[in-house]
């Protein structure tokens, strides 16, 4: 007999740990898919709920926008879906399609967003539902597991890629799951790679010297070459002029998270030169449909840890700490 209820790790309320707790099943509304979650990535957006940092979110909440599951149920509008199929749901989960941002191809900045795992219950339980239109089939390549990572680490990362053009010399601020898997389409679209840890993390600077990346150092020391570009994963507002130091003149630096400490006053002259400062917001579904068909043909593997559901405290005070190699993915 199928259960009527959903094992879960619920946030009540910012800097308190979760707990575990016994939901009703929820049923999928017309536009939505009923999932059996397979596996589900820790990300560091996560941390922030839980952290206060971002300060709006729905609570009780169930975290996670890494979501990998099989489809078990689905809403009567629902259309190019199958039962038991295999779907990835990511961070963006509803946009209204119709405020100028959504017209104007930047859904990402939608007016009325809602975000998985932040307004809409996410993917740390055994059970949940998504918006059909915002949920995407999965490379076979990857296991659960190894899928996880691609739907916000591989995203966001890809989004900001893009951002960067064609630069040939990219520099990686935060050695993480956006970076390792950014790096290895990087290194695919046969760009140089300089990583960049915080001071004296041997072992991250060693994993992006095994990712391809022709240098790796700490956050303050000055790579051998100036950046055409550079990307900001880690939330140290102190990177950004640290980032525009390092870049030649006409650089980029693109801000890819979606929190960061106060950026502290610099001198006008590390932006003059037309150096060019961004930030990546969210992501589009033209993106996840790109990468996800990008990543296996660029070879792209996560490199992941696996932890049981109920460990979810204990994988984000592990990423808090900057303890894991890759990305952790919890396993209902």
């Amino acid at each position: 007999m199928a259960s009527s209820t959903v094992q879960a790790m619920v946030l009540d309320r910012a800097r308190t740990a979760l707990h575990a707790a016994e939901l009703p099943m929820p049923e999928p509304s017309a536009h939505q898919l009923r999932l059996r979650v397979l596996a589900c990535g820790v990300c560091r957006t996560d941390l922030h709920i839980v952290d206060g940092e971002l300060t709006h979110p729905k609570l009780p909440l169930v975290l996670g926008h890494e979501i990998v599951g099989r489809v078990d149920a689905m809403g009567g509008e629902v259309q190019g879906f199958a039962l038991g199929e295999r779907v990835g749901v990511p961070w963006l989960g509803f946009t209204d399609g119709t405020c100028p941002y959504c017209r104007n191809k930047q859904e990402n900045l939608c007016d009325n967003a809602r975000f998985t795992g932040y307004q809409i219950d996410g993917g740390y339980a055994s059970y949940t539902v998504a918006d059909a239109r915002y949920c995407f089939q999965l490379p076979e390549a990857y296991s659960d597991a190894e899928a996880a990572p691609l739907l916000c680490a591989g995203l966001i990362g890809y989004r900001s890629l893009k951002m960067t053009g064609d630069a040939a010399r990219l520099g990686i601020y935060g050695f993480g799951a956006a970076a390792h898997i950014v790096a290895q389409v990087a290194r695919y679209q046969g760009r140089q790679i300089f990583a960049f840890t915080r001071p004296g993390e041997a072992r991250a600077q060693a994993f992006a010297r095994e990712l391809g990346a022709a240098w790796a150092g700490g956050s303050g020391e000055r790579p051998p070459e100036e950046l055409d570009a550079a990307i900001i994963f880690a939330p140290v507002g102190a990177l950004v002029p640290a980032a525009l130091k390092a870049s030649r003149k006409g650089g980029v630096v693109v801000c890819g998270g979606i929190h960061m400490s106060d950026i502290p006053a610099f001198p006008y002259e590390l932006l003059w030169e037309e150096r060019r400062l961004r930030s990546v917001a969210n992501l589009t579904r033209e993106d996840a449909r790109e990468f996800l068909a990008l990543a296996p043909q660029a070879g792209v593997k996560t490199t992941v840890v696996p932890m049981p559901l109920a460990a979810a405290n204990e994988a984000l005070d592990r990423l808090r700490q900057g303890e894991l190699t890759g990305a952790a993915v919890l396993i209902p």
